[in-house]
C-alpha cells in the first residue's frame, strides 16, 4: 500500500551523513480535523488508519544523494503510509522527489551495482566487488577471512554497545560494520552510525545486498565481509541490519533470520562466528523476554555453523546491573542452553558484564532499543557489549600485546 502526498517545507531540522529531516506540510488530500493538533504523532499500528488529511505537519526524511538537497519553500513529493499507521523506527514521512527542482545529473563515473532494484529510487553505485573497483583485484579470488572474530547481532540498536564493548577491551582494534538489508536500506538513515564514524568509533561500514550507502557496497555479505578485512583493513566485523527491523509475531516472519545465515557465512569464510543474543529484561512480550525467539531460532535453526554463543554474567556493580529483574540471568542461561552442543552445536561462552555500564554511558550516540534506553532496559545492551568483548579478546589487540584480563 502507498499512501502519496504532496507538500512544502516548512523548515530544516537535523542534518547528518546523507540524510536530512524536514518540517512539510501536506497539501492536497482531505481538510485537517481541527481538533488533531498541528503535528501528526504515531500512533500504534491500526488497520483502520486514515489517511494524512491536508494541512498537517509532518516529520520527513530526504536523501540529498538521491532526490536533491531540499529548501524552505520547496514542493516535495512524499510517501506516507507508514507513518500514517504509526510504523518504522523515526516515524517519518519519506521524501521521493522535488518535482519542481530535480537534482542535476551525477558526472559519469565508473561502478554499475544496482541497489534497491527496480523501485523508483533504485542507484547505481561502483561496489568494492566488482569489475570498474581499484579493489576488484584484490577480492577477485578472496576467500579466507583469516580467522577474524565477527559479531553477529539481530538489531542495529546493539550495534553501539557491540563496539563499546570491543573498545573496553582493545580500544585501537579497527572495527567494521557491515550492514545487512533487512532494515532501512539506505545507511544513511541510520544516525547510530553517523555519530560512530565521527567518533572514530569505526574504520569504515559496506552496505550488502540491497542495502546501500556505506563507505563501501558488495553484491553480498560473503563479499562484504570480505571487503571489510582486505580493505578497510578491520580486525573485527560487526554484522547486523540497518535500523526498522520487521517481525510479524509469527516463528518465521521476522527479518533477523539472517542471523544464522550471517554465521554460515562467516564459518565459510575462515571467520571466527561471535553470536550476539537478543536479550531483554523488560519487553512486555513473552517471546522477546530473556532471549528473544529470534536469537533462538536464526542460532538454533537457521546457522548450520558452529558459532561462539556469548552469555552474559550480570555482575552488579552498578546501578544499572542492581537493576536487572530477579531472575534475570537464571532465564537467559536456561533458554541459552538449548543453542549448545551436543543438543545445539554451538559453544557458549560466558561473559561477565563487570566494567560495561561505564563502558555503555561514554558511548558516543544514544543507546535506544525498541524505544527503551540504557536505563529501562540495560540487559540488552550488555548483553550486546560482552559479545564484543569475547570479539576482542579472540581478536587481540591491534598493537599485538595482550587484551587486559575482565
Amino acid at each position: 500500500m502507498m499512501m502519496w502526498r504532496d507538500g512544502v517545507v516548512l523548515g530544516l531540522g537535523r542534518a547528518w551523513d546523507g540524510a536530512v529531516e524536514l518540517d512539510v506540510e501536506i497539501r492536497g488530500g482531505a481538510p485537517a480535523d481541527p481538533s488533531a493538533g498541528t503535528h501528526a504523532a504515531p500512533s500504534a499500528p491500526s488497520a483502520q488508519t486514515p489517511p494524512l488529511p491536508a494541512g498537517t505537519r509532518v516529520r520527513a526524511l530526504a536523501y540529498p544523494e538521491l532526490v536533491g538537497r531540499p529548501a524552505p519553500g520547496d514542493r516535495v513529493t512524499l510517501t506516507t503510509a507508514a507513518l500514517a499507521r504509526g510504523l518504522g523506527t523515526g516515524g517519518y514521512a519519506m521524501v521521493v522527489a522535488l518535482p519542481d527542482r530535480l537534482p542535476a545529473d551525477p558526472a559519469p563515473a565508473p561502478g554499475h551495482l544496482v541497489k534497491a532494484r527496480y523501485t523508483p529510487l533504485q542507484t547505481m553505485l561502483l561496489g568494492a566487488d566488482e569489475q570498474e573497483s581499484a579493489h576488484h583485484e584484490l577480492l577477485r579470488d578472496a576467500d579466507d577471512l583469516g580467522g577474524m572474530p565477527v559479531v553477529v547481532a539481530d538489531l542495529h540498536s546493539a550495534l553501539p554497545a557491540v563496539v563499546a564493548g570491543i573498545r573496553a577491551v582493545a580500544p585501537t582494534l579497527r572495527v567494521a560494520y557491515v550492514m545487512t538489508d533487512g532494515g532501512a536500506l539506505p545507511a544513511w538513515f541510520s544516525r547510530t552510525l553517523a555519530g560512530l564514524r565521527s567518533a572514530g568509533w569505526l574504520a569504515g561500514s559496506v552496505t550488502v545486498g540491497q542495502a546501500f550507502g556505506g563507505d563501501l557496497e558488495a553484491v553480498s555479505l560473503h563479499s562484504g565481509l570480505l571487503a571489510a578485512r582486505l580493505v578497510l583493513g578491520a580486525d573485527v566485523a560487526v554484522v547486523a541490519q540497518g535500523p526498522g527491523n520487521l517481525g510479524t509475531g509469527t516463528r518465521w516472519g521476522f527479518s533477523g533470520t539472517v542471523c544464522g545465515d550471517a554465521v554460515n557465512a562467516v564459518a565459510t569464510l575462515g571467520g571466527a562466528p561471535v553470536a550476539s543474543l537478543r536479550v531483554s529484561g523488560a519487553d512486555p512480550r513473552e517471546r522477546h523476554l530473556g532471549v528473544s525467539h529470534h536469537s533462538l531460532t536464526a542460532y538454533g535453526r537457521v546457522a548450520l555453523a558452529s558459532a561462539d554463543v556469548v552469555v552474559p554474567r550480570f555482575d552488579a556493580g552498578t546501578d544499572l546491573e542492581a537493576a536487572l529483574p530477579a531472575g534475570l540471568e537464571e532465564r537467559v542461561r536456561t533458554q541459552a542452553s538449548s543453542l549448545a552442543a551436543p543438543a545445539g552445536r554451538h559453544r557458549l561462552v560466558e561473559v561477565s558484564t563487570a566494567g560495561l555500564a561505564e563502558a555503555l554511558a561514554d558511548t558516543p550516540v544514544g543507546l535506544s532499543t525498541m524505544g527503551r534506553g540504557l536505563a529501562q532496559d540495560p540487559a540488552a545492551f550488555l548483553a550486546a557489549a560482552v559479545a564484543g568483548v569475547h570479539a576482542a579478546r579472540l581478536a587481540g589487540p591491534a598493537d599485538g600485546g595482550s587484551p587486559s584480563a575482565r
